[in-house]
Formats: structure tokens, C-alpha cells, sequence
């Protein structure tokens, strides 16, 4: 695609403001319009971002290449069937669906027009995730906790949807192996859903996964521990550094020294990365790091976690 891509917002709440800005500066995008029930909404952030503002998201069919939707879950298929079936490109936030029926209908309207259809798993592209994916080699126990002081945003979910998905996603990313077991606790705190929970995943290979996530903890802490043959590593989203120790042998000592390194990880905002990757994926014709069939994986797990929680 020579032109510069065609892009449009709709749902311009708290994250999908930031969808807007983005766009608004990349290089080669023009972003042509947002559309928000929420009218006054939509002008406001319209004006941020130099575009369009509609309350119909049907007006921007017809002008846009792309379409960012960042809805409340429950819509996302009613949001996304006209333009998955009129063939524009949509980065779609997470998770894909409320429940697989929906999820497989989504990803069924994006192959039969050949549109492409990325899942906002926006971890995946946490510079520290990509840098402690590269140093995995078949890790056999992985810790992730994901804790957070209680908002009122997303609190339409349950905490499994909203944090612990994330992890999910990280986790069978870098397992990648078959899952055989779900193991998981939860209870509400403050809401009606589940405010605080934990998981155990086990996978064919061996390989056992612990998460925990909360959101109505009293201190952000985001962190993700990986044993494997031959090291340890634990990353920290937060001050994004990536901790690594390893057996080193020494010769004329009896074991090993353990060595540690400390890796402090390049910054880059993720929703940036993740919006550039999705524009170049439209622009080159190539498949997202989280496309679709990746969404909808996790959402299945997730979904099985919840399952087993109310058994």
C-alpha cells in the first residue's frame, strides 16, 4: 500500500483516546475519523486528534483501510461484523470475545474477507516480554503476578478478563506446548466479579505455570519468574529490568558459581509498538504476532480458568 493507510477509532473512552493520538502521529496513517456512542465524547477526542467525530460507527465505512475497536467486550461482534465483512483491517482490544461461540464468529467474518485481524494483547509487546522471550529455552515452572490497586474501569469483567488474560497470553506464548490441566481459585472483593484470583496451568511437556492477579491490592506489582534448564529469570514490568542467574562452571571448583546480570530493558510504550505493528501488518499484507486464532487461545484458557473457579 503506497498511500498513506486510512485509519479510524471507535470507542474513545480512557484507552481508545489513546488509539486516536497514536494514530494521529504515525507516519503514513491518516486517521480519519472516531465514533463513540458517547457524542460528546467523540468530538472532544476528535479535537485532540485533529479528525472526525461520529456517534455512528457505520460512518466510517467506506473511508478507513483500518479500524482500531476498543468497545466494551460484550459489542465487540456486533462492532466488528460490518467491517470485518466489508474487509477492513482491525485491531481489535482484548479479549477477542465474552465467549468462544463469538470469538470463532469473529475470526470466521475476518477470513472470509481477507481482512486482518490483530488481538490488543498489548504485553506481547512490552520490551521486556520480547527481551526475556528470546533468552526461553523450554521452561519448566513459570510465576507471574499481576497485582493492582482497585479502579472503577473494566470493572464490567471479571479480573481473569481484564489482568490475568495478559499473563495467559505471555505464558502460552512462551510454554507453547499443549495444555492438559487448569487448576484455579477466585473470589470478589469489591465487585460482583472476581476481583482477586489464581491459576495453575500444566503442559504436556511438564512445564507448570502459577498466576495470580489482583486488583485490589495496595501496591502495583508486575512481575514474571522463569525456571528453566540452565537458569532463572524474572522480569519487572514495572521498573523493566529482566533479572538472570546461571550456573557457571569454574574449573577446580567442585560446582558450579552462580552468576547473576542485571539487563536493564530499552523503555518503549506498548500501546505505540503495538499500533505500529498492527499499521505495518495492514501496509505489508503480513500476520500480526497476535492475530486472531492467538486471541482467541487465550480466551479459551481464560474461559476454562473462570470455569473452573465456579466448579
Amino acid at each position: 500500500m503506497d498511500r498513506a493507510v486510512r485509519v479510524g477509532v471507535v470507542g474513545v473512552g480512557y484507552l481508545g483516546r489513546f488509539h486516536a493520538l497514536i494514530y494521529s502521529r504515525l507516519a503514513g496513517v491518516e486517521l480519519v475519523g472516531v465514533a463513540d456512542t458517547d457524542q460528546a465524547r467523540a468530538a472532544q477526542v476528535a479535537a485532540e486528534a485533529g479528525c472526525a467525530a461520529y456517534a455512528d460507527p457505520a460512518a466510517l465505512l467506506g473511508q478507513v483501510d483500518a479500524v482500531s475497536v476498543v468497545v466494551p467486550t460484550t459489542v465487540h461482534l456486533d462492532v466488528a461484523r460490518p467491517y470485518l465483512t466489508a474487509g477492513v483491517h482491525m485491531l481489535l482490544e482484548k479479549p477477542v470475545a465474552p465467549d468462544m461461540a463469538q470469538g470463532r464468529e469473529i475470526l470466521r467474518l475476518a477470513d472470509a474477507s481477507g481482512a486482518i485481524l490483530q488481538i490488543g494483547h498489548l504485553e506481547r509487546f512490552n520490551a521486556g516480554i520480547m527481551a526475556l522471550a528470546e533468552r526461553i529455552d523450554r521452561p519448566r515452572f513459570i510465576e507471574a503476578q499481576r497485582m493492582g490497586g482497585f479502579t472503577e474501569r473494566a470493572t464490567d469483567v471479571d479480573v481473569v478478563s481484564d489482568l490475568m488474560i495478559h499473563d495467559i497470553d505471555i505464558i502460552l506464548g512462551l510454554v507453547g506446548g499443549a495444555l492438559t490441566e487448569v487448576r484455579a481459585v477466585g473470589t470478589p472483593v469489591l465487585t460482583e466479579h472476581v476481583d482477586i484470583a489464581n491459576a495453575r496451568l500444566e503442559f504436556a511437556d511438564g512445564a507448570v505455570a502459577n498466576i495470580v492477579a489482583s486488583r485490589v491490592s495496595e501496591q502495583t506489582h508486575r512481575r514474571i519468574r522463569v525456571f528453566q534448564a540452565g537458569g532463572y529469570l524474572s522480569l519487572d514490568f514495572v521498573g523493566q529490568t529482566l533479572d538472570i542467574a546461571r550456573p557457571v562452571a569454574r574449573p577446580g571448583q567442585p560446582r558450579p558459581e552462580i552468576v547473576r546480570e542485571r539487563i536493564a530493558v530499552e523503555p518503549v510504550k506498548p500501546l505505540d509498538a503495538e499500533i505500529a505493528a498492527f499499521v505495518d501488518c495492514v501496509r505489508g499484507g503480513t500476520r500480526p504476532l497476535v492475530d486472531g486464532a492467538v486471541g482467541l487461545r487465550a480466551l479459551e484458557v481464560a474461559l476454562e480458568v473462570r470455569r473452573r473457579m465456579d466448579g
